[in-house]
């Protein structure tokens, strides 16, 4: 892997991390949800732009792999309330 790979995928979890702390703050501050909901949009696009890094043919490996499941676990812990496109995504996961 090439420093410069090394120093985007490092921007990228720092970006992650700050919208991250933006969304722990708003959701004690925001009664509306808005700005939760608007951080939250922020985090899944950087979260989907980490993921196409991670498997980009030059960074791909078995430990880009494990990252990536580390970060979902770090910054998508599993909720305990469901809506109807998780019984979707439970199918999926039932089928692997």
């Amino acid at each position: 892997m090439k420093k410069a790979d090394i120093y985007k995928l490092m921007d990228l979890i720092e970006e992650i991390k700050k919208v991250d702390a933006m969304i722990l703050l708003h959701q004690d501050l925001d009664k509306s949800k808005f700005m939760v909901s608007q951080y939250e949009g922020r985090k899944t696009k950087l979260m989907g732009s980490l993921i196409d890094e991670l498997i980009s043919p030059t960074v791909q490996s078995p430990q880009s792999f494990s990252l990536i499941k580390q970060v979902i676990e770090k910054y998508y812990p599993a909720n305990k309330t469901r809506s109807k496109d998780d019984v979707d995504i439970e199918k999926l996961a039932a089928a692997i």
